[in-house]
């Protein structure tokens, strides 16, 4: 059963000098329930931007995204928003940790836009990447590899159908990325939840057994510096 479609999706943004650059022209893309997916393509050729649109955070000119049967593009803001909080999760590459918050108040917050906090849950998601004895922990008392899987855990919170991931290995070195990889998605398996993500780096992507090339998805030509 499909879990994601998208047809004819594009999203174009103003210069400073008031030309356009367009970013996005996806003409098809879907993504099935428990599906893993990752999509190769080098900074700067508009793969954030897509895994933004997908999650409503940023809003498409036009086309669709039809996630379990709700089109993000043809939602306000506050629809997207509480879309976004139940159905899916995401682990940015800067992890977007609350920095004065802990480890359990970091899921406990990305609880609150979901079905509401859930202690219990939070702990278990956190036992599970290996942080249970870093609850109380501050994300700056906590190695690179360990926040990410904070990030992790938090994506995961509101049990969501779907999984993005935007470059997870980036800030790690070889080890943890590779640990990090196979946590994020023996996770999704457990949760049942689908995962896309999107990577520059062959070793991430050769533990796939799909992959597909942005360049050939998206048929905008950039140069890499106009865009992640």
């Amino acid at each position: 059963m499909l879990l994601l479609r998208i047809q004819v999706l594009k999203k174009a943004f103003l210069r400073p000098d008031g030309t356009v650059q367009h970013v996005i022209d996806v003409p098809e893309f879907s993504l099935r329930n428990n599906e893993q997916v990752a999509l190769r393509g080098e900074s700067g050729c508009g793969k954030t931007t897509f895994l933004h649109l997908i999650a409503g955070i940023l809003k498409a000119d036009s086309g669709s995204i039809s996630l379990q049967g709700s089109d993000m593009v043809a939602l306000s803001e506050a629809q997207r928003d509480r879309l976004r909080a139940t159905m899916l999760g995401y682990v940015f590459q800067t992890f977007n940790l609350l920095q004065g918050y802990t480890c359990l108040e970091n899921v406990l917050l990305g609880m609150s836009f979901g079905p509401g906090p859930n202690r219990n849950r939070a702990r278990a998601l956190l036992e599970r990447v290996s942080l249970g004895n870093r609850l109380d922990y501050y994300p700056r008392q906590l190695s690179t590899g360990q926040q990410q899987r904070v990030a992790v855990a938090r994506a995961l919170a509101n049990r969501p159908k779907l999984m993005l991931a935007d470059e997870p290995s980036g800030n790690l070195d070889p080890r943890n990325a590779r640990e990090s990889l196979k946590l994020i998605r023996e996770t999704c398996q457990e949760n049942a939840a689908a995962l896309l993500l999107v990577s520059h780096d062959q070793s991430v992507l050769d533990q796939f057994d799909k992959v597909r090339d942005f360049h050939r998805l998206n048929q905008v030509a950039m140069a890499p510096e106009e865009t992640a």
